[in-house]
């Protein structure tokens, strides 16, 4: 996933860039509000990370341009003020989620995973009609035809990342990090073979394939002829 980082403290960005990678995220830091906003417009992110109090532009003012064009961008807020009246502006401005400093890194973690789950459809059909898969990214479960699959957490995490990149190639190394994010151990190659192989025959049917595109990847999509 990757990260937009808005943190005018050297120190504390640097700890939380190298936190935030450990966990699988990719960072882009941004020191002050006019970069963040100009790297919101030029960049694709999955989720932002602003402190309301930067330097420039506030992080209020860089979150009411990107609604304007981002509407369902994840964003968290990232501020020392705890009054009510803050979180209320910030929320009101757009922001999801309001983290109040000093924060313990796995409530940050886990509240950027919270972000991450919501942002993502409720329900999210393939065609064709008669052969659906459909996610359901709160409950953590899938629908093949109607039908539960069974997934382990791994599956579930690897079905998820290949759907959002359907018709994309997916590398090891997004995968790893996918698993990173989730805590576990990222595993080797051979790992990811033994769960693409896996979700491979859970998908029979489905009209959907997982390819292998040699050297790079794997890539998801709708089966030929089906």
């Amino acid at each position: 996933m990757k990260l937009l980082l808005a943190e005018d403290d050297a120190i504390l960005s640097d700890a939380l860039t190298a936190q935030l990678q450990g966990a699988g995220y990719e960072v882009e830091h941004a020191p002050n509000g006019a970069v963040a906003d100009y790297l919101l417009h030029k960049q694709a992110f999955d989720i932002a990370v602003l402190d309301i109090g930067l330097p420039m532009l506030d992080g209020l003012a860089v979150l009411q341009h990107v609604r304007q064009s981002q509407p369902a961008l994840p964003v968290l807020l990232l501020t020392a003020r705890d009054a009510l009246d803050d979180r209320v502006a910030g929320l009101q401005a757009g922001a999801d989620d309001y983290v109040t400093k000093p924060f313990d890194l796995p409530e940050l973690l886990a509240r950027l995973q919270a972000l991450l789950r919501r942002a993502q459809p409720a329900l999210a059909p393939l065609t064709p009609p008669s052969r659906q898969l459909v996610l359901d990214a709160e409950r953590r479960c899938a629908l093949l035809c109607g039908e539960a699959l069974e997934l382990s957490g791994r599956e579930w995490e690897l079905l998820q990342l290949l759907l959002q990149q359907r018709g994309k190639v997916v590398t090891k190394e997004r995968i790893f990090q996918a698993w990173a994010s989730e805590g576990g151990e990222p595993g080797s190659g051979n790992t990811i073979e033994v769960y693409i192989h896996r979700l491979r025959r859970k998908l029979e049917g489905g009209g959907l394939v997982i390819r292998t595109v040699r050297g790079l990847g794997y890539l998801l999509e709708e089966e030929e002829g089906v």
